[in-house]
């Protein structure tokens, strides 16, 4: 197993950093009248990055309160006072403003993801700096990407507590001048290569070189050094092809095998190094082939959860502990992949899924309205959670819209439906190597793997909803309940993907928690639990599943974990009814392994299904 310190950035790391969590000045500003950090009363501490709803926070205050203020005093050593020096935010819910010794460094509008405000020419000659936060996020702003946040004053039904102003970790960076300023990795498996985008900010001087150098483990695997001649750079780094399959697949990232690929890159003057930063990548595909969804270029069949991401005393935050024992906890469930539901998830937690892994579905936390500000806002969200998370080898599907949240006119109106083709094919443009679910669910217009809810409690329903081609055909054509398909467009060559189901409720200390079905007791619960997945295994038109939920979240009680991560049943079992028997396409126990499936004959062998009616 690959391991590596706790750093907010997993796959863009430097030396010198440090965490600015922990107390910092808070007051609230519910009239909006403070405009200036010099007008604030800070009048209370909280503890960052917990949310002021959380109890971590020592707030603690569930109320509405759309605008919060921050302020922390930091004194820079002189190590840290070279070159540039920069304040990462990893997610400030929604709109935030930042000032450094008085003077505007930084605004960002999107709570998921992070900004750096560059607070070099505010620092003092003693080194000090005062930093100031506004946040501002309208509790009853529907256009805004909130995901589960609640807009009523008091939980209800699927949605949860508000997570106010800064939810992930505020940490400091010395850079130097002329900088790695992002990377990007792509693996090309057919190809046996991995692909490089680097951008380098500051001045560019002549005669500048970078340099790329990939180990597996110990072993050092290629090394690449190109002139630089432009601030970004693309890069094909050949690897060593083995050959053989066996000392291939030992290169290959899959959740049976998470091997990843550990890389520094510098930029050099002659024979000084200007920037260092450690990084890792690995080598996998992912790709759809008719009915199936392909890892690696082999069938494989998705054994997914999902997972709210929501802690009892912390909300949307957790420490890396939690979010690598939620991970741990996923495998030891027996499932293969999570879909992150309705949350741009830590960076942390995506690196426990690569080190560990999980196959990931990251899907954008939704708005509720329809306008014309919504569409931009969700866009440029969007657009940036994908530009911080693509090169991720966990994840395997990019998911814009759930359930038609935020386009709830999709079968009488144009715009929406443009609107969700539109995303797909945006997404699609940002990252071509991954499937795309453009409304996952339902109603769909524009999608690689067809995403069906379906919370049919009776195991036998969902035999005959999806035991077959044929009968899946039915369910396209004569739903039970919200359209699948709309204007015009077709499932044929769409693997579908039972992508919610189950929602079992069972709670012993509160029987009135909400579930799309109830169990009596832990035995009911698990007799109904080992129903359903064994029927959704037997079903050949399926391509994977993802069960409805990880744990239990607030009002919520239809997790196979409580809030606190405990079972509900014999863990053994609730494992052993996900992984189901074994599948003729499964890679882990294949006793003739093929790491890019282009050999015809191991494909057949594979059972890599067709349909039995042509859709």
């Amino acid at each position: 197993m690959n391991t590596y310190p706790a750093h907010p950035r997993p796959q863009l790391q430097r030396e010198g950093w440090r965490s600015l969590d922990g107390a910092w000045q808070f007051a609230y500003d519910d009239a909006a009248q403070w405009r200036t950090p010099a007008e604030v009363a800070f009048d209370r501490k909280i503890v960052v990055p917990y949310p002021p709803e959380s109890v971590r926070s020592r707030i603690h205050d569930e109320g509405f309160h759309p605008v919060v203020w921050y302020a922390r005093r930091v004194t820079l050593d002189p190590a840290e006072r070279t070159g540039r020096v920069l304040v990462h935010f990893g997610a400030v819910d929604y709109a935030a403003r930042v000032w450094a010794n008085g003077v505007p460094v930084a605004t960002h509008e999107g709570g998921h993801t992070p900004f750096t405000a560059d607070i070099t020419e505010t620092i003092g000659e003693e080194g000090v700096v005062d930093l100031v936060v506004r946040a501002e996020d309208d509790p009853h702003d529907l256009t805004q990407p909130r995901g589960k946040q609640d807009w009523q004053r008091e939980p209800h039904i699927i949605w949860y507590p508000r997570t106010t102003g800064i939810w992930q970790t505020v940490w400091l960076e010395s850079v130097p001048e002329t900088r790695l300023d992002t990377l990007r990795w792509t693996p090309h498996l057919d190809q046996w290569e991995l692909s490089l985008d680097v951008r380098v900010s500051g001045p560019l001087k002549a005669g500048l070189r970078l340099r790329v150098t990939l180990f597996a483990e110990d072993r050092e695997l290629a090394e690449d050094t190109y002139k630089l001649t432009a601030r970004d750079i693309t890069r094909r780094i050949a690897i060593p092809d083995p050959g053989i399959d066996d000392a291939r697949n030992d290169l290959l990232w899959s959740p049976e095998h998470p091997q990843l690929l550990q890389a520094t890159v510098e930029l050099l003057d002659g024979d000084a190094v200007v920037d260092r930063v450690v990084s890792y990548t690995a080598l996998r595909s992912v790709a759809t082939d008719g009915q199936r969804f392909l890892l690696n270029g082999q069938p494989y069949f998705l054994k997914m959860v999902l997972d709210q991401g929501y802690w009892p005393e912390s909300l949307m935050t957790a420490t890396d502990e939690e979010l690598r024992r939620d991970v741990e906890l996923t495998k030891r469930l027996g499932f293969n992949g999570a879909r992150k539901h309705q949350k741009i998830e830590d960076p942390r937690w995506l690196y426990w899924c690569d080190v560990l892994g999980l196959l990931v579905w990251e899907e954008m936390p939704s708005p509720y309205r329809f306008t014309p500000e919504g569409v931009e806002r969700l866009t440029r969200e969007w657009t940036e959670a994908i530009r911080r998370d693509r090169s991720h080898p966990c994840i395997v599907a990019w998911v814009p819209f759930n359930e038609s949240w935020g386009v709830p006119d999709l079968p009488s109106n144009g715009a929406h439906r443009d609107y969700v083709r539109a995303l797909y094919h945006l997404t699609k443009t940002l990252d071509p190597t991954r499937p795309v679910i453009g409304n996952d669910g339902w109603e769909h217009v524009a999608t690689d793997l067809l995403g069906i809810h379906d919370y049919a409690h009776v195991p036998e329903v969902l035999r005959e909803r999806y035991g077959s081609f044929g009968a899946l055909a039915g369910v396209l054509t004569q739903p039970w309940g919200r359209q699948l398909l709309l204007d015009g467009f077709t499932a044929e060559g769409k693997p579908a993907i039972l992508s919610e189901f189950g929602g079992i409720a069972y709670s012993v200390e509160d029987q009135r928690g909400w579930g799309y079905h109830r169990a009596a007791d832990s035995g009911a619960f698990l007799e109904l639990y080992e129903g359903l997945l064994g029927a959704v295994h037997d079903c050949d038109a399926l391509a994977g599943f993802c069960y409805t939920q990880l744990t239990d979240t607030f009002q919520e009680k239809n997790g196979l974990l409580t809030e606190d991560r405990e079972p509900k049943a014999d863990l053994p079992r609730l494992a052993l009814a996900a992984r189901g028997p074994r599948q003729a396409w499964e890679i882990d126990r294949d006793p003739e392994p093929h790491p890019l499936g282009y050999a015809d004959r191991w494909r057949k062998r594979q059972g890599a299904a067709q349909p039995e009616t042509a859709q």
